[in-house]
């Protein structure tokens, strides 16, 4: 008897068909208000899950007596309860490494457009106001020779360090659980403090996954350790950011712009004041929205779910 499978993320059809061809499939293109309750109501009976951007609780998930796996199209798993579910017995595998070079190229891109000033003169261009060679008014700063601050050194952290260390000589200081000797030996990074770091760095960059440890662990204190002329960088959770404090410290100065991916509440609420700011790059949540990599996670999630419905260790298991 086939396994039966909820997915409640828009699937390639040759992705669908894999599925569709070892198991009984209940397919939502996306949750919302409409189909919540259906959702709800074919979980219930679901030995997997597979699909992104959708929390699912101990609520959702208790009447499901029968879920042996979700596989999530995504590396952040801050949308589960993990202890619920390793107390369930429950596998929980994610989508890393087919991600990390895209997002470490968005996240660059961030660098480069918030020190640059390229969204903001792109528009200036398209608006008919250059009339004349720019002057002071329109300078960006330098991002090679800088000090990039990196918070977190996984594998996008390392990434990001390498385009910055190995092609535009930037000093690489991180904060980490721990030294990693290899990145050191590489690139000339160095493991320090998080004040160090603050107030050396030129660029700050959040390459952090969500934890309790880490949400809002950049408030007020932070900014103020940033030099007035730093750029902080997120591209990792909007809510390792206290994001009026971040606000405060953009209004008033403190730090110089930022180039933001994340934010603590998406899609942005119309009042928020983010994207209207001059010295704020604002993106969608892009960071690994390629076609190519779209796909890879979504094929990676794909093989996990179908390995653990049949009883094997899923390649990326978190739980």
């Amino acid at each position: 008897m086939k396994k039966h499978v909820v997915v409640y993320k828009k699937l390639a059809e040759p992705l669908l068909a894999r599925l569709r061809a070892e198991c009984e499939v209940t397919y939502f293109e996306a949750i919302d208000a409409g189909n919540r309750a259906a959702f709800a109501d074919a979980i219930r009976g679901a030995h997997g899950l597979l699909g992104a951007s959708v929390r699912l609780d101990r609520e959702l998930l208790e009447p499901a007596v029968d879920l042996r796996i979700i596989s999530t199209i995504s590396v952040g798993v801050d949308q589960f309860d993990v202890d619920y579910l390793r107390e369930r017995g429950i596998w929980l595998a994610n989508t890393p490494d087919v991600l990390t070079e895209t997002t470490a190229d968005t996240i660059f891109a961030l660098i480069l457009a918030s020190a640059r000033r390229v969204v903001e003169l792109a528009e200036f261009v398209k608006a008919g106001r250059w009339t004349r060679s720019v002057g002071e008014s329109q300078y960006g700063v330098n991002v090679h020779g800088k000090t990039i601050g990196m918070l977190g050194m996984g594998r996008i952290g390392r990434a990001v360090a390498r385009r910055a260390a190995l092609g535009f000589g930037m000093q690489v200081l991180y904060l980490n659980g721990e030294a990693v000797p290899e990145v050191d030996a590489a690139l000339g990074a160095r493991q320090v403090a998080l004040d160090h770091l603050l107030a050396k760095s030129d660029f700050v960059c959040v390459v952090l996954p969500l934890t309790v440890h880490t949400e809002r662990m950049m408030g007020r204190r932070e900014f103020a350790l940033m030099r007035p002329g730093a750029i902080f960088i997120n591209g990792s959770r909007g809510r390792i950011v206290d994001e009026a404090a971040l606000i405060e410290a953009l209004q008033q100065g403190t730090i110089h712009g930022a180039g933001l991916d994340v934010f603590e509440r998406e899609p942005l609420a119309p009042d928020n004041p983010l994207p209207r700011m001059a010295n704020v790059v604002a993106l969608p949540h892009i960071g690994s929205a390629t076609h190519e990599t779209r796909y890879a996670m979504a094929q990676q999630a794909v093989d996990n779910l179908l390995a653990g419905l049949r009883g094997e260790r899923p390649r990326h298991l978190v739980s």
